[in-house]
């Protein structure tokens, strides 16, 4: 289990198949090798938001958020296409 920096409590956490390093829950790949881990059997693949083949990405350059179903940039909120 993984441990909580600010409050040292315990958390949820997935662990990597290829290097069995601890991840957060909702980690899509490991965050010490890189490799995918496995999806939790729960998502569907049409459902998921963050799917590479549908995704459509920020228009501000500079941001590495994707377009949610409301047509805003899941980091930055800025609509799709946003002009400064």
């Amino acid at each position: 289990m993984l441990k909580c920096t600010a409050c040292g409590n315990e958390m949820e956490s997935r662990t990597c198949s290829s290097c069995h390093g601890e991840n957060l829950p909702d980690a899509r790949f490991c965050c010490y090798c890189g490799k995918a881990l496995k999806e939790p059997s729960a998502v569907k693949a049409g459902d998921d938001p963050y799917d590479l083949d549908s995704r459509i990405l920020c228009s501000d350059e500079n941001c590495i958020g994707i377009i949610n179903e409301h047509g805003v940039c899941t980091e930055c909120g800025r609509p799709h296409n946003f002009k400064e």
